[in-house]
């Protein structure tokens, strides 16, 4: 029995593949279901001005899950014969619960769009996400696509005005590798857009930062380099009004604060493609907005998702899922 979802006026439990929801609540109230308990969150002030959503590492093309390349862990999952591939099953439950949202104003796509970097890849995510949501699509590429140099390349930097916040979407890809870069281009675009900029800002890429206040700092870091880290939050440092940064990569939940930027969530939400299966919805209201995790709970999603949470020698579904406090959380924007 597993408390996937606190929304300030719903509540999610997954029991394997049995899904209940809580409607109706009431905001930042103690609440007891099927025998778990848990407070609602705080309903920012003001009235509810839009709602938006993002996912990241769809991964349209991959076969097989639970490979680290060098590593000899298991279990490795793929389909069973007959079954569709598993990155059409989990996006085509993701797209659905999305575009079930009321008025979802955009959705952004955090990077690794395909598996191979592959232009057939590429177009099979358009394929299923433009006819969804077509000019409220955004997306920006992450390491699978920079494998391959240019494929589903989208000029970045750029902005989403949405009503009560701009999410400001940076590339974040070193061409041909799996880590991380802040180029002093894109550091100096954040600098000037956070300072012609009104309200809110929400930062959007695909790799997470190294935290400056870590005790190690390695030569190479599977996300952002150190250095470059250090160089983007130096920029949250000088605006106040950037309000978080959001990443994929990783495959996982997982908030964490810097000491140097105080309130502010650097975040990364977990992957689409296996377990837990998940989408953020973003609950944009004028006195904060809340990131609401949804975990995919289409029947066949959640299928395989209860099989892939057993990667990595039974390690993945505690990595992965993260707590509560990583996935639905109150961002404050003044």
């Amino acid at each position: 029995m597993e408390l996937t979802t606190v929304a300030d006026d719903f509540a999610v439990v997954h029991d394997g593949t049995e899904v209940r929801r809580y409607d109706d609540l009431a905001p930042d109230s103690p609440h007891e279901v099927d025998g778990v308990s848990f407070r609602t969150l705080p309903r920012p002030g003001g009235e509810l001005l839009c709602r938006f959503a993002t996912v990241n590492d769809v991964h349209f093309g991959e076969t097989v899950c639970g490979v680290i390349e060098g590593l000899d862990l298991g279990p490795i999952f793929s389909v069973e014969p007959g079954e569709p591939p598993y990155p059409d099953t989990m996006n085509r439950g993701a797209i659905a619960e999305m575009a079930a949202v009321p008025d979802l104003a955009a959705v952004i796509v955090k990077g690794d769009l395909t598996s191979n970097g592959t232009e057939a890849e590429f177009q099979d995510f358009l394929a299923h996400y433009e006819p969804a949501f077509g000019d409220r699509l955004h997306w920006v590429r992450g390491n699978h696509e920079s494998y391959n140099g240019d494929v589903g390349l989208k000029p970045a930097p750029f902005s989403v005005a949405l009503p009560g916040v701009t999410v400001a979407v940076i590339d974040t890809n070193v061409p041909r590798d799996f880590n991380g870069q802040i180029t002093d281009d894109t550091a100096a675009w954040l600098d000037q857009f956070a300072a012609d900029t009104a309200g809110p800002i929400l930062v959007m890429g695909h790799h997470h930062v190294w935290s400056p206040d870590s005790k190690e700092r390695p030569e190479k870091y599977f996300g952002i380099d150190p250095t470059d880290s250090e160089k983007l939050v130096a920029v949250f440092e000088r605006h106040r009004n950037l309000r978080g940064y959001f990443a994929g990569h990783t495959h996982r939940n997982r908030v964490r604060r810097i000491s140097a930027t105080g309130d502010v969530p650097w975040v990364e939400v977990a992957c689409v493609k296996d377990y837990p299966g998940a989408w953020a919805e973003y609950r944009v209201y004028e006195g904060g907005i809340l990131q609401v995790h949804h975990r995919i709970s289409t029947a066949d999603a959640l299928s395989w998702t209860e099989r892939t949470r057993q990667m990595y020698a039974g390690t993945y579904g505690g990595y992965a899922f993260g707590g509560l406090h990583d996935r639905c959380f109150a961002i404050a924007t003044h």
